[in-house]
């Protein structure tokens, strides 16, 4: 299923957009090999002993998400990167479009639209897209953070604790999370006496 343009895209509440674990039948089905690696990632990333294992694992996740399967999404995400990094969102964008439209179960492309919307302000926008990849991996800790992140800006810091503590589940030592967690429970639930 394509994706609507992103002025049509608005959730109609942030609470709406709270991060929800999708049923098993909801995400694509991928090759076993890949579910595979993923399932054991995850597993190890839980349990990894210090922040150099962690990152190691955590970079082997993000290889396999930015992983599409298709030459043609390859090349465009290699333009929509390079027009990122030199901050021509707009193209950047465009390109992810395209990408998308050609493989809509595709993490990589919806999670680095995700980031390009957060960078431009444009939370509601970037709220769908990471629904999306959610959707499709309800352990990318990354979009987890980039959630909390988000709410944060937006004054939800309920939504900002639950979705940094999703993060943190996945990946406990992922870099900033514990802190944002911290300063989020300070706010939300008081100060322990």
């Amino acid at each position: 299923m394509a994706q609507a343009p992103r002025g049509d895209r608005v959730p109609s509440a942030p609470q709406q957009a709270a991060p929800g674990a999708p049923s098993e039948a909801a995400r694509p089905r991928l090759p076993k090999d890949k579910r595979t690696q993923l399932e054991g990632l995850f597993a190890a990333l839980k349990v990894a002993p210090d922040d150099r294992s962690s990152k190691m694992i955590a970079d082997r996740l993000e290889q396999i998400f930015t992983d599409s399967g298709s030459p043609t999404a390859d090349m465009l995400m290699i333009r929509a990167n390079a027009a990122a990094e030199a901050k021509q969102f707009d193209l950047a964008l465009q390109l992810l479009d395209q990408v998308i439209v050609l493989e809509p179960d595709y993490i990589g492309a919806l999670s680095k639209r995700a980031t390009i919307l957060y960078m431009r302000d444009d939370y509601s926008a970037a709220i769908l897209d990471i629904r999306e990849v959610l959707a499709r991996e309800p352990r990318h800790f990354a979009m987890l953070y980039g959630l909390a992140l988000i709410f944060r800006e937006l004054d939800d810091d309920q939504h900002a604790l639950q979705a940094v503590r999703r993060a943190l589940a996945v990946n406990p030592r992922l870099d900033g999370a514990a802190e944002l967690e911290r300063q989020l429970t300070v706010k939300v639930e008081g100060r322990p006496l």
